[in-house]
């Protein structure tokens, strides 16, 4: 298969070929209208005149390069789908216009779109500190594969095939949060004054994981001990977990022991974003967290992770409707807040719901990490021309 540099087949930060007029309306594009998934927003409409100075110009179907560190990391690059001919934008982008007589556009950002093709250009950036930018020498010196147009528009159709496929699987898991959500806060509606009780009513332990951390207590392996990264919405991300000895973990710092069913909550970060200790990491510590023990007589865990999570339950347990927003929850005030707790039967009602939906959505993550694997492997094919 033939090799050229993109600078050959494309033209790298073209001027326009016809310069619009002054109230001629354009496609205002910022960065943040450039997605991480190869797609652009339509832009906001100005009138050319505008935006003509200190922006930078493309044309409707151009391909979109943030060259600025973290953008160009996070994958922003994607094909300019404006509502207008012309489109103005960041400063930081770096346009690429491919010659269509030999080149197809669809083809050349799966190209560049490649986790290769990422990290030799941050090893190429230059600049200091969060100044860094991919050099345009870069773009157009990049070696690719180029079969015929009509194999790469086949290409292209396959790979565009899959993306379409990973943009609905992430689609319906983005409609299982809000579904979550709506469930949740439809519940909370239906109650009355008489259901509320304080937190710390619901648990009969509620605590903070150790915060003074020695490192004595930190071994290479041993306890896990989850720390507020570990911590999302309704699970816990068992990824680049830290160790306590069991010695510190059954002696000073024993007052924070996980039990399966307990609740972790984030202090910092995102305070309240709060999961269940699943069986798997009973026994375990937890770092900078709040640690609650659920009632069992009064509370179910799951009732209380989904009310903590729910936008209604953050504010009730953050003090936003009191006036008072913490961004720093602590064990006192969290023990005072009035919360909605029904009787355990209308707690495991809506429960039920929720795993059916949790249910529901751990499927589709399955077939989310299916078709990115079937992506890399389809794109490593169709770069080697075996695909």
């Amino acid at each position: 298969m033939t090799r050229v540099a993109l600078g050959d087949i494309a033209d790298i930060n073209p001027r326009l070929p016809e310069r619009p007029g002054s109230e001629e309306l354009v496609s205002f594009l910022p960065m943040a209208g450039l997605g991480t998934d190869g797609s652009t927003e339509c832009g906001e409409e100005r009138p050319f005149g505008e935006v003509s100075r200190g922006y930078t110009p493309f044309l409707d179907g151009d391909l979109l390069i943030a060259k600025i560190t973290p953008c160009f990391q996070n994958n922003k690059i994607g094909q300019a789908r404006i509502g207008r001919r012309v489109g103005v934008g960041s400063t930081e982008f770096h346009v690429v216009r491919p010659r269509s007589h030999v080149a197809d556009a669809r083809y050349l950002l799966h190209f560049l779109r490649r986790d290769q093709v990422r990290l030799e250009g941050e090893r190429r950036m230059t600049g200091s500190g969060g100044q860094r930018r991919v050099p345009v020498g870069f773009l157009e010196g990049l070696d690719l594969p180029l079969p015929p147009l009509s194999e790469q528009q086949r290409i292209a159709a396959v790979l565009d095939r899959v993306d379409t496929l990973q943009a609905a699987t992430t689609r319906a898991r983005q409609l299982n949060v809000a579904l979550i959500q709506g469930v949740v806060e439809r519940h909370l509606g239906s109650l009355a004054l008489s259901d509320y009780r304080s937190f710390g009513d619901c648990c009969t332990r509620l605590t903070v994981g150790v915060v003074i951390r020695p490192a004595s207590h930190y071994v290479e392996a041993g306890v896990p001990a989850l720390r507020t990264t570990n911590v999302k919405a309704g699970r816990i991300d068992a990824t680049d977990l830290v160790y306590f000895s069991q010695a510190a973990n059954d002696g000073p710092l024993a007052k924070s022991k996980l039990l399966a069913g307990d609740l972790v909550i984030a202090r910092t970060g995102r305070p309240g974003v709060t999961a269940v200790v699943p069986d798997s990491l009973a026994g375990g510590n937890a770092i900078d967290l709040i640690v609650a023990t659920p009632n069992p007589t009064v509370a179910h865990p799951l009732y209380l992770e989904a009310l903590m999570n729910s936008t209604v339950g953050r504010r009730l347990v953050s003090g936003e409707q009191r006036g008072q927003i913490q961004q720093h929850f602590n064990v006192g005030s969290l023990r005072a807040a009035l919360i909605p707790v029904p009787t355990l039967a209308v707690q495991e009602e809506l429960v039920d719901r929720l795993l059916a939906i949790r249910r529901q959505d751990q499927l589709q993550e399955k077939r989310q990490v299916q078709l990115i694997g079937l992506a890399d492997g389809l794109q490593a094919r169709a770069f080697a021309g075996q695909l």
